[in-house]
Order: C-alpha cells, then sequence, then structure tokens
C-alpha cells in the first residue's frame, strides 16, 4: 500500500521496501512517503517493524530489496542533514563531557570554527531549556533533562530530518508532555521533517499530521489515520475535542485488532 500525498516533495520515501533477518521476515513491501516538513507518528504492535524503518530511514539499516530515499536521494548511508534522537538518551550522550560538551560535539563533527561555537551551543541550549546547565554532565541530569540535551545536540546538525524512536516513553507523564510541545515548537520553528515512533496512541494523535498504523509478523501497512486537529495543539483542550476522542477509539481498535 502507497500512501499518495498531493506535493511532487517527500523528505522520505519507502519504495517497495522488504527486509528479512535469516528466515524471518521483518518488513514486506513497505511503500509510503512522508512531505516535507510533515510530522508522521508510526505505531503498531511489537515485531511490526517499527524501528527497523526508522533505522532504515536513518541510514542504519539497508533493505534486501526496495529502496529509501531521503531528501529526492536515495539512502545508502547515515546523513548530516538527518538526525536521529534515541530512547535510551543515558547511552546515546558522551558521559564525559557537559551538556556544553555534548552539544558541540556535533559543531565538531560539522567542521564549525571554535570560535563560532559557544554562541551556538547556548542557543541550542536555552531552545530546550537548559542553559544555566551547560556545565553539568548528564549523570548531573533528569532523564527529561538528559532528553532535551539529546535533543539540543541533534539540532546542532542543523537537520531537515528528525527521526525519533519513542524518545519520551521512559519518563513520567508530566516530563513527557512538557517535551512533546516543546518538540512541537521546534519543528515549527525548523520547519524539520520528524518521523516519530511511538506505542502511545493519545502521543501519536496529538504529535502528528498523520499516522501510520502498521501490521506486525511481517511489518507492512494496515491503515494510515489523517490528523485533522488544528495546530497549535493544547495538551488540555486539544486532547478533549470529539475529534481526538474518535482518533483515538479508531487507533485503539486497530492496535487491539493487529495484536489478535
Amino acid at each position: 500500500m502507497t500512501i499518495s500525498l498531493a506535493s511532487q516533495f517527500h523528505s522520505i520515501e519507502f519504495e517497495h521496501v522488504s527486509l528479512s533477518y535469516g528466515n524471518r521476515a521483518v518488513i514486506s513491501d513497505l511503500s509510503f512517503s512522508v512531505n516535507k516538513g510533515e510530522i508522521v507518528c508510526v505505531i503498531g504492535p511489537s515485531g511490526c517493524g517499527k524501528t527497523t524503518a526508522l533505522r532504515m530511514a536513518g541510514g542504519l539499516v539497508r533493505p534486501d530489496s526496495g529502496g529509501v530515499k531521503v531528501l529526492s536521494q536515495k539512502l545508502d548511508g547515515p546523513r548530516r542533514d538527518v538526525a536521529i534522537v534515541f530512547q535510551d538518551y543515558g547511552k546515546a550522550l558522551l558521559p564525559w563531557r557537559t551538556a556544553r560538551g555534548n552539544v558541540s560535539l556535533a559543531l565538531e563533527a560539522t567542521g564549525v570554527p571554535v570560535r563560532q561555537r559557544e554562541e551556538q551551543i547556548m542557543s541550542l541550549l536555552s531552545k530546550v531549556g537548559l542553559a544555566s546547565h551547560a556545565d553539568r554532565y548528564p549523570t548531573e541530569m533528569s532523564g527529561g533533562m538528559q532528553q532535551r540535551l539529546q535533543i539540543a545536540r541533534c539540532l546542532a546538525q542543523k537537520p531537515d530530518v528528525i527521526l525519533m524512536d519513542e524518545p519520551f516513553g521512559a519518563l513520567d507523564a508530566m516530563t513527557r508532555q512538557s517535551l512533546q510541545d516543546e518538540m512541537l515548537s521546534i519543528a515549527s520553528e525548523t520547519g524539520a521533517t520528524v518521523f516519530f515512533v511511538t506505542h502511545d496512541i493519545e502521543e501519536a494523535i496529538y504529535l502528528g499530521d498523520r499516522v501510520i498504523g502498521l501490521l506486525p509478523n511481517p511489518g507492512r501497512i494496515g491503515r494510515v489515520f489523517d490528523i485533522p486537529l488544528p495546530r497549535p495543539r493544547s495538551q488540555l483542550a486539544t486532547r478533549e475535542l470529539p475529534e481526538f476522542l474518535k482518533l483515538r477509539r479508531e487507533l485503539f481498535a486497530f492496535i487491539e485488532k493487529a495484536e489478535r
């Protein structure tokens, strides 16, 4: 099944992608497109290939057949204009570097001159609410702060595409909602395309312009949900809208059926 979009430019394109590990088919004939500046969330039960698809979009995994394009170019490995935010923020950060040093790492990798780094680092830390914690090490930060730091480091790449693999799943409810709103703000400010994997139905609806529902064993598209909710979104008002509640019921029914 192919998702068609009116726009002629797509940030991510999967074209009949299949992947197997040994004799086990993980993904089968997966085709979809993500439009420039769009937020697309992916949900589905275990075994549906959510994270595998995200890793393919990041150039970390290559399909057995079919192709993946990012920014209209065939993907053959990681790209600097594609940033990945992982769920395990503890392992994603360098514990021997401060917050300032972790953000600097991305600037070093892209060749930003030393004299220009400090201003950019502080601007990025300010954007995610960590300016006053620039000299703290990751172990001196809460989980939410560490995830903010990982997001700041990714933004230092100035990515056109941000891939997020259940980035808020290990956080408490209040921190998760705060980071959801922060992510929406960043996406709006930067115009970046966001491909967001989650197991949380309400999170997918709240964040997404569309939600792709995958079926398991092997992973394949089961249904695509358009999310016509107005922006900007509110953690309270948006979640009380009749359309939000309707979509929650539909996605819940999809997951329930897919898990049988």
